[in-house]
């Protein structure tokens, strides 16, 4: 057994998920570093809320650890706009309802996000850097950058870096093909243009899919019902589904794009099922 498979079944209880899908990516990921020409081998994971990408990054990451190859996760949720520089970039499209809320492209800093990547990517023996946190329970849910004094202490050097988000890899749609844009969509198509700064950064790429955007919204009322039962502060189902259905038009804008044109060479596509498993998993 690969070295990186026994530290995944050494940390996760479920062994169908480490055999189906945890292990086989792993190993994937290490012979790719193997072949990386630069440290740290910088690897993003794109897919739908409620997927998993965090929970695939954290395994990712605790495995390298496990044997001895020096990696971190980061999300682009610790780089969202502060709770007043979101109210007033809702203010400022008050009949945009993609921009009423965090996650849509303008409710990030990007500049912030990329001096992080930079910052991690130039850490050398010893040295360190802070990677921002946000806190998804204030204002009731909505959420806002926590305090510095909570931000991640990250020291040098490292071997992999992991990026996830669900808008990760996403590029504009073309001014000649706006028309087909929903309205709403035009302000944040233009602000996704600035997100090529962390495009950028990655190696590769690892794109989650899913056959149905039914499945999504599922997810993503569980995920809030999971923060729930964990005694957090989280959104309503009902509150829940506003905020999933207002990024599918999001999903079918430009998820498209990123398989027809990704941001780098290497390249991976993951169809998921239901069970977040992938849909062509051995039987």
């Amino acid at each position: 057994m690969h070295p990186l498979a026994r530290a995944l079944h050494a940390r996760i209880a479920d062994p169908v998920r480490v055999d189906a899908y945890y292990a086989p990516l792993a190993v994937a990921c290490a012979a790719r570093l193997e072949r990386a020409t630069r440290r740290p081998w910088t690897v993003g994971i794109q897919g739908p809320q409620g997927g998993g990408k965090s929970t695939l990054a954290e395994a990712l990451v605790g495995a390298f650890n496990d044997v001895d190859v020096r990696a971190i996760s980061v999300s682009i949720d610790d780089f969202y706009l502060t709770y007043a520089e979101q109210t007033a970039i809702a203010e400022r499209h008050a009949d945009n309802p993609y921009l009423r809320y965090r996650g849509y492209p303008g409710t990030h800093d990007v500049p912030l996000g990329r001096a992080v990547i930079d910052a991690l990517r130039a850490l050398t023996d010893g040295k360190e850097t802070l990677v921002p946190a946000y806190d998804k329970s204030a204002h009731e849910g909505r959420g806002d950058r926590a305090d510095p004094s909570r931000w991640r202490r990250v020291i040098g050097p490292l071997d992999v870096l992991v990026l996830e988000g669900w808008i990760l890899g996403f590029s504009p749609v073309p001014e000649d093909r706006l028309d087909a844009l929903e309205e709403g969509l035009r302000a944040p198509n233009a602000y996704l243009a600035t997100y090529s700064a962390w495009n950028e950064t990655l190696d590769t790429l690892v794109h989650l899919d899913v056959e149905s955007l039914d499945t999504i919204v599922k997810w993503r009322v569980d995920s809030e019902r999971a923060r729930r039962s964990r005694g957090e502060i989280a959104l309503s189902d009902d509150d829940a589904r506003d905020y999933i259905k207002r990024c599918l038009p999001a999903y079918r804008a430009y998820v498209p794009r990123l398989q027809a044109s990704p941001p780098c060479a290497d390249f991976e596509r993951i169809v998921l099922a239901d069970d977040r498993l992938p849909r062509d998993r051995p039987r």
